[in-house]
C-alpha cells in the first residue's frame, strides 16, 4: 500500500470529481500553495495512482446504442485460456469494461453497441474466435440508475 495522508486523499477526491480543475484551484481546495501541490500531484501521477483524466461523455446525446452487461464462463480454467481470453478482449473496442470474477462466472464484461443486432454480431465474432468463450449471458441495460463515479475516498481515511 502506498501511504497518503488527508491532504493526498483530498487531492484524489478533488481530481476525480473534477478532472479539468486549474492547478490553482486544486491548491486551493486542498488548502495547499501551488507549489507543494503541485509536487504532491506529481508524485501521486508517478506512483500510478493518477491513471489519466477523461471526459464523461453522454453517448445518449451522439446516437443511438445499447449498453449490455455479459457474464462470461470460459470452456476451461486454465492460465493459457486465462490469458488468450483476456489479451482478446483487450481487442474489442466494444467492450468498455472487463473484471475477472471469484464465483460462478469467470469474467463480467461491459459492452456498448449501436443495437442488439451489432451486440450480437461481436458476441458471435468472439465465439467464433475461438478465445475460450463457452457461455454468456446477457443482461440489456435498461436505465442508468447509478452511474460510474468516484471511489469512496472516505474509506481511505482513518
Amino acid at each position: 500500500m502506498i501511504p497518503l495522508d488527508d491532504r493526498d486523499v483530498a487531492i484524489l477526491a478533488t481530481l476525480s470529481a473534477e478532472g479539468r480543475i486549474s492547478k490553482a484551484a486544486l491548491a486551493e481546495r486542498v488548502g495547499l500553495s501551488p507549489t507543494p501541490c503541485w509536487n504532491r500531484l506529481k508524485r501521486l501521477e508517478s506512483l500510478g495512482l493518477v491513471r489519466g483524466y477523461h471526459a464523461d461523455v453522454d453517448l445518449r446525446k451522439l446516437g443511438p446504442h445499447v449498453t449490455v452487461f455479459v457474464a462470461a464462463e470460459l470452456r476451461d480454467h486454465t492460465s493459457e485460456t486465462f490469458r488468450a481470453f483476456e489479451a482478446a478482449v483487450r481487442t474489442y473496442d466494444e467492450v468498455t469494461a472487463c473484471w475477472a470474477l471469484g464465483g460462478g462466472f469467470d469474467y463480467f464484461l461491459q459492452i456498448v453497441t449501436r443495437d442488439i443486432d451489432a451486440y450480437q454480431r461481436l458476441v458471435d465474432d468472439m465465439l467464433d474466435a475461438r478465445i475460450g468463450l463457452a457461455r454468456y449471458y446477457t443482461y440489456i441495460v435498461t436505465k442508468a440508475v447509478k452511474p460510474p463515479s468516484s471511489p469512496p475516498f472516505a474509506l481511505l481515511r482513518g
